[in-house]
């Protein structure tokens, strides 16, 4: 593992984790989620070769920036925004570990002001558009509704939705989301993605059976290999990604770190190349 954050410069990837979880509404755990991930990649469980043939090991244009950190809860989106604002200001390419899904909010606030007509595609068994959830409007289960409101993207595609209610669909219709429910999922050549792109994995967009390690286990969703199929699929230009809402605590023998690792190594190799 890097034993200290490596400097950035134009073209990078710039990794880095942001461990919160404030905004969970049902159980934490997932501020355990970036350390657990990185130990993955670096403990020698697999190659470090993506499918697609990218050699990450050692990749010049691989940097590790370390954790955002920040005093109290108050002050976590406003050391989000800036630790992002950092990388996009040098024409590097955030790829973060979450952490809750509310993290996505700040980051999209920061890359808006450098990339304009974002295109989101957001993989998730929730729409996460919620106007306030639980009482909070930037709950993990409002993102994309403080996202599409403040105009940080001009598109929002979601892959893997199983849990659409009322309210979701009115939201939904309100932003001119472009929703792929997992009951009518037909595959990548169903997109037609343009950029400047944006990826957001919810670890929860995999059926439990490929990902136990969630915090809301929603049976029926996307296998490993179908969002693969998606990513090896993606010819837009990659502005960002996160991996978010993996909880170690939940998690039976690293099986979902291993998952966590391979969408990471497949997205990298994308960014790398788009």
């Amino acid at each position: 593992m890097p034993t200290k954050t490596q400097k950035i410069a134009n073209k990078d990837i710039a990794i880095l984790g942001i461990p919160f979880d404030a905004y969970s509404s049902q159980l934490k755990g997932a501020a355990e989620a970036p350390d657990i991930i990185w130990k993955t990649i670096f403990g020698g469980f697999a190659n470090a070769s993506t499918e697609l043939g990218i050699e990450l090991k050692d990749h010049k244009r691989l940097k590790h920036i370390g954790d955002v950190s920040w005093q109290d809860t108050s002050q976590a989106f406003d050391e989000i925004e800036a630790k992002i604002a950092q990388v996009a200001s040098k024409g590097a390419k955030p790829l973060s570990f979450g952490g809750d899904h509310s993290i996505t909010f700040p980051i999209l606030k920061s890359l808006a002001k450098y990339h304009q007509d974002i295109t989101i595609l957001h993989f998730d068994a929730h729409p996460d558009l919620y106007d306030s959830f639980a009482g909070n409007p930037l709950s993990h289960a409002c993102p994309f509704a403080r996202i599409m409101e403040n105009d940080l993207a001009k598109r929002l595609v979601q892959v893997g939705i199983r849990t659409l209610n009322e309210h979701q669909r009115q939201q939904a219709s309100r932003f001119d989301v472009e929703i792929h429910e997992m009951r009518l999922w037909r595959g990548p050549e169903s997109l037609n993605l343009t950029g400047p792109l944006y990826i957001s994995i919810d670890i929860d967009a995999l059926d439990p059976a490929y990902a136990p390690g969630v915090s809301h286990i929603e049976p029926g969703g996307l296998s490993v290999r179908q969002i693969l199929d998606v990513i090896h699929s993606i010819e837009a230009p990659i502005i960002g990604a996160d991996i978010v809402e993996y909880n170690p605590l939940r998690d039976i023998n690293n099986m979902t770190a291993m998952v966590a690792m391979k969408l990471y190594k497949e997205v990298c190799g994308k960014m790398i190349t788009n």
